[in-house]
């Protein structure tokens, strides 16, 4: 194929290409841009192209190719790379959750609170934050496995009233 028959092939899917790349990006000026790069791609790669392969699908493959090493390139562009000499921030999410410094508990409020529990929840919740598997609190208080993961689960919900409650 000639460059000619190959600008004339890809003149002809615009409308394809338009239509995937807003079904890619959703959005009318990302979806220009990556059809102009997809575009330019496809013409600096015209000797790859083989003859009997078909055309749109060879293009939309470039298209989507591109659609995901961008997006790729903006999630490791959002990544934080700790450089602090201890690590400090490695382990730490962007929001904290607590307003303050002084939002955070103490573990003297926090096993104030569990204590606080009544004892149908504090026994599952105490095992579980020990270590125990929930099948092992079962067998352990002889009690129905979808009952222990009901109790610990009404223990988390009563905790963090609680705690909100303490602030």
């Amino acid at each position: 194929m000639n460059k000619s028959q190959f600008q004339e092939k890809i003149l002809g899917i615009q409308v394809n290409m338009y239509n995937f790349a807003m079904m890619l990006t959703a959005n009318k000026d990302d979806a220009q841009d990556l059809m102009q790069d997809t575009t330019l791609k496809a013409l600096d790669n015209q000797e790859k192209y083989i003859d009997n392969v078909n055309f749109k699908g060879w293009v939309l493959t470039i298209m989507r190719n591109i659609f995901i090493n961008n997006y790729r390139k903006v999630l490791r562009s959002q990544t934080i790379i700790d450089k602090t000499e201890d690590l400090y921030h490695l382990n730490l999410s962007q929001d904290s959750g607590f307003d303050t410094p002084e939002g955070a508990f103490t573990i003297k409020e926090i096993n104030q609170a569990i204590n606080n529990l009544n004892n149908d929840l504090k026994m599952p919740f105490s095992l579980y934050l020990a270590g125990y598997k929930y099948n092992e609190i079962s067998e352990k208080l002889n009690l129905p496995l979808g009952t222990i993961k009901s109790r610990i689960f009404f223990a988390r919900q009563e905790l963090q009233g609680n705690l909100k409650g303490m602030k």
